[in-house]
């Protein structure tokens, strides 16, 4: 008896596995799952180049390292330039992608501490930048180009002012390599008459 059910048990297992089998071969060609076409080696390898960092990214690695810096600042109506200083600490990250910028130092005898990231983005053939820090709510955003002649990362973009309430106020920046051991800063926005002033300078001296 043990034997026979055994044997029946076997007999049901293959029927039900070669009737699986049967039904998945036997389905009609509009049922069957669409072949995925296979990307083109061309197009892969195009794919490829603009996900890695190339030439572009290398300039990150002048920029890297940790710094001391010393900045002035220009607040409209002001006699002279408020004066600041702590240190910065860059670091290339993702693998040659992307420059991160870590600063702490004071600002107006209070603790400040921001953070920052700049990327070179090969479709759209731009650097891109965004701030953002302990003073403020916004996120700064910047896009812009470097030119090796004079060593300097000019960027432009928008953020919102708490000083005048207004959401999207236009500035620029440059960064400029002067050499292996410094590099400064500039920031250039409207000033009260409209016209471009120049808001804050940074001084970078290489401390590592």
């Amino acid at each position: 008896m043990k034997k026979y059910r055994f044997l029946m048990v076997f007999a049901l297992a293959c029927f039900m596995s070669t009737g699986i089998a049967f039904a998945e071969g036997e389905k009609p060609a509009a049922e069957q799952p669409a072949a995925k076409p296979a990307m083109d080696p061309a197009q892969m390898e195009k794919m490829k180049t603009l996900m890695a960092p190339g030439e572009a990214h290398k300039i990150f690695e002048s920029l890297a390292g940790k710094w001391t810096y010393t900045s002035k600042m220009w607040m409209p109506g002001a006699d002279k330039p408020e004066e600041s200083a702590g240190t910065s600490e860059n670091t290339v990250v993702y693998g040659g992608r992307f420059l991160k910028e870590d600063v702490k130092g004071t600002w107006m005898a209070q603790p400040f501490e921001g953070t920052g990231y700049v990327g070179y983005d090969n479709v759209r053939e731009e650097y891109q930048s965004t701030w953002m820090d302990s003073m403020v709510t916004g996120i700064m955003w910047s896009s812009g180009k470097y030119d090796t002649a004079t060593k300097t990362l000019s960027m432009s973009g928008t953020n919102s002012c708490p000083m005048t309430g207004k959401k999207n106020v236009p500035g620029r920046t440059e960064w400029k390599v002067v050499d292996a051991t410094h590099n400064t800063f500039s920031m250039y926005s409207a000033g009260p008459d409209g016209k471009e002033m120049k808001m804050m300078e940074i001084e970078y001296q290489k401390a590592a």
